[in-house]
């Protein structure tokens, strides 16, 4: 298996794509990374569904996608699509198709693309465990492509492009049985339709890998790429994605960590952000995503990159110490509650902070109260603050401890709860008790530098944790190739990451943490996050909506770190919400709904719900969750635990109550801790 799965695993460059037309639109081969978004009118509301797609348009939207459940809906697109080319907006329409093969074939003859989830399209999930021989397996792979072999040779006809979107959440039976609920399993699904196609000599096809999961969505497309290069020597455009991202913070966060590390590694021809909010309100997001990123000229147009494309194996690169395919923590030193298998810490920056005083505290998670000369401390709150000169003139609470520069650690006697923050230059300058916690500050400038000193003594340092930041915009890659080097020098010295972001809105200050350090939590490296931050956060409206209130940059840092951890499942401090984006099958209020059980549940730590509009996803990306939400029909809700089936149309007036009492029965609730 090739290890390879970029084109360079230190520096940014765009991994070669075949060139697919969508309509008017090019994708891959070295084009702008595309934007698209979804609808979630109803598709036979066509005024509304034409209105809401013009303000995604407006917005900045390349694409639009449109859910085509049945005929009627796949009909209904011509319409859709007659209207809005008469108002004169002509963006590529995508018709989203699950269960319906006829409804594929009727869209592909009216809109530029079609996707198709092949999960489900021919295929079924209804958790059933069947072993197949290789004939019987063989024999149902015959039979899916007897049933795509129609759409795709429609397809081709009508200069119709494909998506062929992989969920993970709608693996079919066959696959689940022969590869389990694995990447490669998501991978193999995907194969299998796109050998179907080139054997027509199809390739307007793009593909996607979508999880709601980041570090399953991430290992899928890496697999994915380095299959397609080992298979045909060549990739097609990608489709990025992580699904059910849920909203605000959390949704962004996720989708920042899934959709940024691949980008970072030049994986990505065209990105959507799944939001439970209104589809404009996506396309934002996606601009801070992508325009990190440089654009690239196309390699050629000859949409056929047969010898244009660079094989992927053929590029050379070190032996990576680690596998980017499944996750692994590296193995660190246990010093103090940090690295080993201690949970990743959070380090809170009040370096520019005046006056500090307990109620300095309440922003990162601790509440003193007066009368009874206690502190009430949070799930999320930080481990350790960082002061810089200053030094706290009041009794800590006892889970917290101050890092401070290395001349005033000199100056204290509390040599317990205060520890040292070194300059590289101080740590080679001084001696430092090294059965004792201390922290060094490493600053990555370029490739090129050369750690040979300090990785000689970080090996003989037992006490050493080191904080690593970069000084480039994009500093996911260089931080990821500094720790490599330790792991090439078998140096088990804990890594705080440090990110500092100079963002002009939140979103731009999210996307920034959760990309640089989320993919490096991904692949199992980093024991803690320090996220500094010295610009004003605007608690209003942003990219249309009000987010969580923040009182400060302290705290907004805190909450982000502790998202970041969340999202990476490498430390789980409150509820998570598996929330899909809404669409035309949606059968109820989504926001609304999502809204009303955050607020009742959002106190149940490390609890899992899965709250889906519509059954396509629901079943299985509820794998992945404790409870589900489903809507099962108008006015009606499935609950579930697990993958199970609990309870059938209940009614949505009194489904969330329904819900809690679910939660009871399974002793998954809690009651609201008191203020």
């Amino acid at each position: 298996m090739l290890e390879q799965y970029c084109k360079s695993l230190v520096s940014y460059k765009r991994l070669p794509t075949r060139e697919v037309r969508i309509g008017d639109l090019l994708i891959g081969n070295g084009h702008p990374i595309r934007i698209q978004t979804m609808t979630t009118t109803d598709t036979m509301d066509t005024l509304a569904t034409v209105n809401q797609t013009i303000r995604c348009i407006e917005a900045g939207a390349e694409l639009v996608r449109i859910t085509a459940p049945s005929k009627t809906e796949a009909e209904n697109l011509l319409n859709i699509k007659n209207e809005l080319r008469a108002r004169g907006y002509n963006t590529p329409l995508v018709a989203d198709i699950h269960f319906t093969p006829n409804a594929a074939e009727i869209a592909a003859r009216i809109v530029e693309k079609v996707r198709v989830n092949p999960g489900n399209y021919v295929d079924k999930k209804r958790f059933d465990i069947i072993e197949y021989t290789d004939e019987e397996y063989a024999a149902e792979v015959q039979r899916i492509a007897e049933r795509f072999t129609p759409l795709v040779k429609i397809c081709k006809e009508h200069g119709t492009a494909m998506r062929i979107g992989t969920n993970h959440g709608s693996l079919s039976d066959r696959i689940m049985s022969r590869y389990g609920d694995t990447a490669m399993g998501m991978v193999e699904s995907a194969m299998e339709f796109l050998r179907i196609a080139r054997n027509e000599d199809y390739h307007q096809i793009v593909l996607s890998m979508k999880s709601s999961n980041p570090q399953v969505m991430v290992q899928a497309y890496r697999l994915l790429v380095q299959q397609m290069d080992y298979e045909f020597g060549e990739c097609y455009p990608l489709h990025l994605g992580v699904t059910e991202a849920g909203d605000g913070e959390d949704g962004r966060i996720k989708s920042a960590i899934g959709i940024g590390t691949l980008l970072e590694d030049g994986i990505g021809d065209t990105i959507r952000v799944s939001l439970t909010e209104d589809p404009e309100f996506e396309i934002p997001v996606c601009k801070d995503i992508v325009n990190r990123y440089p654009p690239a000229d196309p390699i050629t147009t000859d949409t056929n990159l047969e010898t244009s494309s660079e094989n992927i194996a053929s590029v050379p690169s070190k032996p990576l110490p680690y596998s980017p395919f499944e996750y692994r923590r590296r193995y660190t030193t246990d010093i103090a509650n940090i690295g080993c298998s201690n949970v990743p810490v959070v380090i809170a920056d009040y370096y520019a902070y005046d006056n500090l005083s307990p109620a300095s505290l309440k922003d990162i998670g601790y509440t003193y109260d007066a009368a009874t000369d206690k502190w009430h401390i949070s799930d999320g709150a930080a481990d350790y603050i960082y002061t810089g000169n200053d030094l706290p003139t009041f009794a800590l609470p006892g889970t917290l401890q101050v890092i401070c520069d290395y001349k005033t650690w000199l100056k204290t006697s509390d040599r317990n709860s205060c520890h040292p923050y070194l300059t590289e230059k101080q740590y080679k300058d001084h001696e430092v008790p090294a059965y004792k916690l201390h922290f060094i500050s490493v600053v990555i400038t370029d490739y090129d530098t050369n750690y040979a000193s300090l990785i000689s003594r970080l090996k003989h340092d037992k006490g050493a944790v080191i904080i690593v930041s970069c000084s480039s915009e994009n500093s996911m890659k260089p931080m990821r190739s500094f720790a490599s080097l330790l792991m090439q020098h078998d140096v088990k010295t804990p890594i705080i990451w440090a990110v500092e972001s100079w963002g002009t809105s939140a979103d731009t200050h999210l996307v920034k943490f959760a990309t640089d350090s989320g993919g490096l939590l991904l692949e199992g490296m980093g024991d803690g996050l320090m996220l500094i931050n010295t610009t004003p956060i605007d608690n209003t409206a942003i990219s249309g909506r009000t987010y969580l209130p923040v009182n400060s940059s302290e705290q907004f840092c805190n909450n982000t770190a502790f998202s970041i951890l969340q999202a990476t499942r490498t430390r789980i401090s409150k509820t998570e919400y598996i929330s899909c984006p809404s669409c035309g099958r949606t059968l109820f209020d989504l926001q609304e709904t999502t809204a009303k059980i955050r607020a009742a549940t959002n106190h149940l730590k490390g609890v899992k719900i899965a709250i889906m509009g519509c059954i396509v996803n629901g079943p299985g990306e509820m794998a992945d969750a404790d409870f589900g939400y489903v809507g099962s029909g108008p006015g009606k809700i499935t609950l579930y635990k697990s993958k199970e089936v609990v309870k059938r149309n209940v009614p949505s007036e009194t489904a969330v109550d329904e819900l809690i009492e679910l939660l009871k029965e399974n002793g998954a609730w809690v009651d609201v801790p008191a203020q």
